[in-house]
């Protein structure tokens, strides 16, 4: 017997800060204008999508000491963006990037139970951590936490936040509003909490939401953070889009599951994506060279570069050679506010493999740094690109994508219009929606509290 044909999920992500958007292109609008997010989110709601994603920027970031040049500059506060789009959408996820390094567990489980009310069950959370000090002078003195100690931390803030949600079981509430009463159970919202990062206890007020939680996003990809995804997540963004890679990483996510004492669809695995369509395949990729090349300029070359050298190479030629001098492997000095290729992987060995590769080829440092940088996940007609999509999530390469346009607010048009209805003719993707919950759409059970 043939295995059943998986359904696909997908979610929107409003671009931020990065250098995917094309602001060259006479439709690119503002990342700031509350019109742009209720046109990306009302694109997706028509188009059945899981939800809409939010990142987070706690920090205008800095190189050589200036505001980095592709930086988006005013990014509004997320949950007050994901607030606002609950007044206009109806069945649509709303997730956002929230830090667990630089918050306190009491308000943002009371912003999140707040956010899942008023959106009738949509929210989502994504617990990430900070790494750097630059970041964290906006809300501490040191900055910072070494790596296990924000995990630690991470993993401590997400069973406190959990204990806060189950404070109240769901059935404490009184319908008779005319005295004003409304607890059944004194011991309602009463919590205490108490470990190597947090001593708290009180009395959380906020009851139990639609969702009982918010759905829970992660999106680390070292070990720790796979095995944090394992333990606790919902689902887990991956930077994993290629095939092979991608099944490589699903299978190693997913068995880590038992584990933790939880089932393979208990997690999904969501990697981001970008997409170019074209009305054949051959007008796609010449599409997307030109949005190659306006996403990287000769001066966002250079800028790139810089981050792997970690040195001021502005009088180099963007259309000319690599530098001849070594990265610099001292402390990252050049870009601040940022994670970069050395956060990852050895400078200097990257410097030696990417020299290989301009001469192999021929390539310029722009182009170099667009063949290392600015690649679309999803090239080709519409027919092409559902195709891929569905041969992607069949083959466990993921449970489906996250999708980010190149340009705002509408880069999601075309998708929504063209590949959403041949992945619902191949009976891979919704309809429409079938429940009212974000939980609903992804197929998650909803937690009974203290569960």
């Amino acid at each position: 017997m043939s295995k059943p044909r998986k359904q696909i999920h997908l979610a929107a992500h409003f671009p931020g800060v990065n250098n995917t958007t094309v602001w060259s292109d006479p439709a690119a609008g503002s990342h700031i204008d509350f019109s742009s997010f209720v046109h990306l989110a009302r694109t997706a709601e028509r188009a059945k999508f899981d939800f809409l994603f939010l990142a987070e920027g706690l920090r205008l970031r800095e190189q050589g000491g200036e505001i980095y040049d592709l930086d988006v500059v005013g990014r509004p506060d997320t949950f007050t963006v994901l607030a606002a789009l609950a007044a206009v959408t109806d069945r649509l996820g709303l997730a956002g990037t929230i830090n667990s390094t630089f918050n306190e567990p009491y308000e943002v489980a009371r912003q999140f139970a707040s956010l899942d009310h008023l959106s009738a069950g949509r929210a989502a959370w994504n617990v990430v951590t900070s790494w750097d000090a630059f970041t964290g002078e906006n809300f501490r003195r040191g900055g910072f936490l070494a790596q296990e100690d924000r995990y630690s931390r991470a993993r401590q803030f997400l069973e406190t936040t959990g204990e806060l949600f189950d404070s109240w079981h769901g059935d404490e509430i009184i319908a008779d509003k005319a005295t004003g009463r409304f607890l059944r159970d004194p011991a309602a919202g009463a919590f205490r909490h108490k470990d190597e990062h947090f001593d708290i206890a009180g009395r959380f007020n906020v009851p139990r939401s639609p969702q009982g939680r918010p759905v829970i996003f992660q999106a680390g990809d070292s070990d720790a953070g796979r095995d944090f995804a394992a333990s606790s997540a919902d689902a887990i963004f991956s930077r994993h889009s290629a095939l092979e890679a991608g099944q490589a990483f699903y299978q190693d996510v997913k068995g880590r599951l038992e584990r933790f004492g939880r089932t393979h669809d208990e997690l999904l695995i969501l990697p981001a994506a970008t997409f170019v369509l074209g009305d054949t395949d051959a007008d796609a990729h010449d599409k997307a060279y030109e949005v190659r090349r306006a996403q990287v300029s000769g001066q966002t070359a250079i800028k790139l570069l810089e981050q792997v050298w970690n040195r001021d190479l502005s009088a180099y030629d963007p259309e000319g050679p690599l530098p001849d001098i070594d990265p610099d492997p001292g402390e990252h000095t050049v870009a601040r506010g940022r994670a970069s290729v050395r956060m990852t992987r050895d400078p200097l060995q990257t410097a030696r493999e990417w020299r290989e590769l301009a001469a192999a080829e021929k390539l310029s440092i722009r182009d170099l740094v667009i063949k290392t940088s600015a690649r679309q996940t999803f090239v080709g007609s519409a027919q092409t690109v559902a195709r891929t999509i569905d041969d992607f999530v069949q083959a466990d390469a993921s449970d489906g994508f996250i999708l980010v346009p190149h340009i705002t607010p509408g880069g999601l048009d075309e998708f929504a219009d063209t590949v959403v209805p041949l992945l619902q003719e191949r009976g891979v993707f919704r309809q429409d929606y079938e429940g009212t919950t974000l939980r609903d759409h992804l197929g998650l059970r909803t937690p009974q509290a203290g569960a």
